[in-house]
């Protein structure tokens, strides 16, 4: 899309928390100040997570600031949002989220090349402790080998 800002927003603990074991992009069910808020890089998913109701998949706590000229047609900021997945990849989420100590988060917010806003969710399974002081030691030996090659 020429002319337009990329959208990138990302959920930087997602892979320090959750060892992620498979991805999937959703749609998602928005208004249009919603759109134009998240076109201004004006969200979070941070602290969002998805559940299911019934047979549909909806995401909670992702913060869409709100839209600075919507006045009085504006969304709310941390309203559930639903998410458009296929049946099948529905049931595969469905069976793995049943399981002990496996969750759905939301990874990545970006704009498809359509131009229609996607979310990128996996299925993860939490780190424990132990795997947490891992990943940082890991870190740490890769930040040190860069610097001793510069």
């Amino acid at each position: 899309m020429a002319g337009r800002k990329e959208i990138n927003i990302l959920n930087k603990k997602a892979g320090f928390d959750f060892h992620i074991l498979q991805k999937f992009t959703a749609g998602l069910q928005l208004t249009g100040t919603e759109v134009k808020s998240i076109r201004s890089n004006n969200a979070s998913i941070g602290e969002a997570f998805c559940y299911f109701i019934g047979e549909e998949l909806f995401i909670k706590s992702m913060n869409i600031g709100t839209w600075k000229q919507g006045s009085y047609n504006n969304h709310e900021p941390f309203r559930i949002r639903k998410l458009l997945l296929k049946k099948k990849e529905l049931f595969k989420l469905r069976v793995k989220a049943a399981e002990k100590g496996f969750a759905i988060i939301p990874l990545k917010l970006f704009e498809s090349e359509r131009g229609f806003l996607k979310l990128e969710i996996a299925i993860g399974q939490g780190k424990k402790s132990f795997d947490k002081r891992e990943t940082i030691k890991e870190r740490d030996v890769e930040r040190n080998l860069r610097r001793v090659e510069q």
